[in-house]
């Protein structure tokens, strides 16, 4: 899923947690969603009826994070990690996970790539990856 809709997105994340709760085997992608979903007991409830993921919205002016917006992040660190890239963001989430419990440590990650995102939408501009291990090594605290 490269360029999935916001439909695809909110059916892939609601698909791996029914089958999780089912039992049933997941595939690829779908075992780190499951996991990331099983750490977020406040979406459970969302992701049980797909129906109501499809159609709700949530908008930043009325103060709600959206839930597959913050499942999306997750899962987009995870690959992060696991290929080491951008290079170093491995290195850094290690040395805060030796702070904190993995979830945390990859909350702040969430956070410094969703400002990351956001600077570069407001500047029109590609994303800095260096700007964005820069962040997370200075909350590390190896800079």
């Amino acid at each position: 899923m490269f360029n999935p809709s916001r439909d695809q997105v909110r059916d892939f994340f609601c698909s791996a947690w029914k089958k999780h709760l089912d039992r049933m085997p997941l595939v690829g992608a779908e075992v780190t969603a499951a996991d990331i979903a099983a750490r977020h007991p406040e979406y459970h409830a969302l992701l049980s009826t797909p129906e109501m993921a499809r159609n709700q919205e949530w908008t930043p002016d009325g103060g709600q994070m959206n839930p597959f917006l913050h499942l999306s992040l997750h899962l987009a660190i995870h690959e992060q990690l696991s290929i080491d890239q951008p290079p170093g963001i491995r290195a850094a989430f290690e040395r805060l996970r030796t702070r904190m419990d993995t979830h945390d440590a990859e909350h702040v990650l969430l956070e410094c790539l969703g400002e990351t995102i956001w600077r570069a939408q407001r500047e029109g501009s590609q994303m800095d990856a260096q700007a964005y291990v820069d962040a997370i090594q200075r909350k590390a605290g190896m800079r």
